[in-house]
């Protein structure tokens, strides 16, 4: 039996390390997640050590080394390609403000995508970039194809989300990432909405950001940044302090000369409680294990979708079936308004979101974790059909 499943059938420890269970159903994790226990007993340790020592103490700080390793085994990275800052949108920005443009370029956008990762490629506009933008048939259905036909002889970087935090819908890396760097264009991923979730890998990856609090249930603000090593040299950092401009003795140098590897990103003191967070929000994925989480994601996306189609709701996304799909799950509905039903489960203390597309129509977003269960599913669509119906 592995570790997922002895959790799953072993009730008193699936509340022990996720106390959200106890009296509530937590299905936001694509927002912000809750925080297990065991994340939350290392962050208290590392705040009550930190009252009679400096926050840096010996112990911590080596944690905070490692988990550069930690978490680049779970992209499939280097350590030294690591960076340990957060949020998303720090990374993106970061690509976008450090690279060496030219007027005339392209960037490949999908203009749908969270504002984390459209803002920055907008921005470059002031520099004379022409941002190209998809328009795929559905939301979020990023497609190879898609990607290919809008690439010209002045693309130079292509940015996209693993997973699209609306519909659903996740982007075949391992494809569209050859295609585009076998045409020499750079590939950056927002990868916040799969990392913990599902299989991201960076093999066919230029850069990455995806922060800790959803998927990889850690705490706000500890996120990863990576930036391939062949790249570090091009990619000059957009933030600069004390900690990634060598600065001997703490004493500032006439000329700059960076840090090699991932603190070449990191300006200044590092969020050490929320890094050991994150740090251990990681193990606990690593021993669930990614394959078995994402097959727990998926057999939640199906019943949700069996006991809700029923219903007259429709869905954003992709179907439980498809390779695309992923842990999030959008639904609207023709004839019924969500705000109200969104707030009835919130009173029953069933988390949700309640999201809306560029028209304005509402939609509930569910997005379970693993330690979620069918039982929980079948309570929810309940708890759903009542606040439907009135009954």
């Amino acid at each position: 039996m592995s570790a997922l499943d002895e959790l799953l059938t072993d009730e008193t420890r699936r509340q022990e390390e996720f106390p959200v269970a106890r009296d509530s159903i937590f299905l936001a994790h694509a927002g912000v997640t809750i925080l297990p226990r065991r994340l939350t007993r290392i962050m208290q340790e590392h705040l009550e050590e930190s009252c009679v020592r400096m926050q840096e103490y010996p112990e911590a700080w080596k944690a905070v080394t490692e988990t550069r390793g930690v978490a680049a085994r779970l992209i499939g990275a280097k350590a030294s390609e690591i960076s340990l800052i957060g949020p998303t949108s720090i990374g993106l920005s970061l690509v976008a403000s450090g690279l060496p443009w030219r007027a005339g370029d392209e960037v490949v956008i999908n203009p749908d995508d969270y504002p984390a990762n459209v803002y920055p490629w907008r921005d470059l506009e002031r520099q004379g970039v022409i941002v190209r933008e998809l328009k795929p048939e559905r939301l979020g259905e990023i497609t190879p194809e898609l990607v290919e036909a809008a690439l010209t002889p002045r693309t130079r970087l292509v940015a996209l989300a693993s997973c699209h935090y609306l519909s659903g819908y996740r982007i075949d890396v391992d494809a569209i990432g050859p295609l585009v760097r076998g045409r020499g264009i750079w590939f950056c991923l927002d990868a916040i909405q799969t990392v913990g979730a599902f299989d991201t890998r960076v093999d066919h990856v230029d850069f990455l950001s995806a922060d800790s609090h959803k998927w990889m249930l850690g705490p706000m603000t500890a996120g990863i940044f990576y930036v391939r090593d062949e790249w570090q040299e091009t990619l000059r950092p957009g933030l600069l302090g004390s900690w990634n401009v060598r600065s001997p003795n703490f004493i500032a140098q006439a000329g700059i000369e960076f840090e090699r590897g991932g603190r070449r990103y990191e300006p200044g003191a590092l969020n050490i409680n929320g890094i050991l967070g994150m740090r251990a929000g990681i193990e606990l994925i690593e021993e669930m294990g990614i394959a078995g989480i994402s097959r727990q994601l998926l057999q939640l996306k199906k019943r949700l979708h069996e006991r809700l189609a029923p219903l007259g709701f429709e869905f954003l996304g992709p179907p439980p079936e498809s390779p695309a799909a992923s842990g999030i799950t959008t639904v609207w509905h023709p004839q019924l308004k969500l705000e109200p039903i969104q707030e009835g489960l919130a009173a029953q203390r069933i988390a949700v979101s309640l999201r809306h597309t560029r028209d304005g129509r509402a939609h509930i977003r569910f997005s379970p974790h693993f330690y979620n269960t069918l039982a929980e599913m079948d309570r929810v669509a309940d708890a759903v059909a009542t606040l439907a119906t009135g009954d």
